[in-house]
């Protein structure tokens, strides 16, 4: 399934990177969490330490790790640089500020989304069959690392430009959801209603998953998404007329 990233807007320039030698003995805590966490690139095989995109989306998921257990204004660039072992101007080579850093683990979070919804333009299935196959790329991303920062980010203090990449990117979503509702009341594969009211219910269940879900419990984000999806999809169903 092929992806795009959006660029975050940026106040200004990237500094560049200052450190040298990677930080052996970094403390491997953030404020005394530790989760489990993929291990730093910054440890792994010289091939991998100049492959510059797997770094940044390492420190895109340090952060989106922190900000789930601390919160966002209670993080701190040190703490994402001690996590990832490597040093503050390290961090700031991938990304200008803690504000962008938030913005791009939205936008991770959330792109398995919007691929989903362009990849169900193309699918020559019933329109209820489409839209389960976003909704469960919906359910597995609010289970995921970003669901906190994807459900959270507009409560958090980000410029007018990120604010309104932000909300754009959400309106999409809920466009594409109402769409698909739409193609399936005409299809007959989903029961009349209003695409509005049922894109925001659907919704509305979804992203409550980011605020009680937590890392290694007893259903994995795929099963939590699969549990949800048959409970959509009983209600969506086109109701059958009862014999006389």
């Amino acid at each position: 399934m092929s992806t795009r990233r959006v660029r975050a807007p940026t106040a200004g320039k990237t500094k560049p990177l200052l450190d040298g030698k990677t930080q052996l003995n970094a403390r491997t805590q953030v404020n005394g969490f530790a989760g489990d966490r993929p291990p730093s690139p910054w440890r792994a095989s010289r091939e991998r330490q100049h492959d510059r995109e797997v770094k940044r989306e390492a420190v895109i998921r340090a952060a989106a790790h922190a900000f789930n257990h601390k919160g966002y204004h209670n993080t701190s660039l040190d703490d994402i640089a001690a996590a990832l072992e490597v040093t503050k101007p390290t961090v700031y080579y991938y990304v200008s500020n803690k504000e962008q850093l938030l913005f791009e683990c939205f936008v991770a979070g959330i792109e398995p989304i919007r691929a989903g919804l362009r990849e169900a333009k193309s699918l020559e299935v019933p329109a209820r069959e489409r839209l389960n196959a976003v909704l469960r790329n919906y359910a597995k991303a609010m289970a995921s690392e970003f669901g906190w920062c994807m459900v959270r980010v507009e409560e958090q203090d980000l410029s007018p430009d990120m604010s309104s990449h932000i909300k754009a990117m959400k309106s999409e979503i809920d466009q594409g959801i109402r769409r698909l509702i739409r193609e399936g009341v005409q299809d007959g594969s989903i029961h009349p209603c209003d695409p509005k009211m049922t894109a925001f219910a659907l919704a509305g269940s979804l992203n409550w998953i980011a605020h009680w879900y937590r890392e290694n419990q007893s259903m994995t984000g795929a099963e939590i998404a699969d549990a949800f999806i048959t409970v959509f999809d009983n209600g969506l169903q086109p109701r059958r007329s009862a014999r006389p």
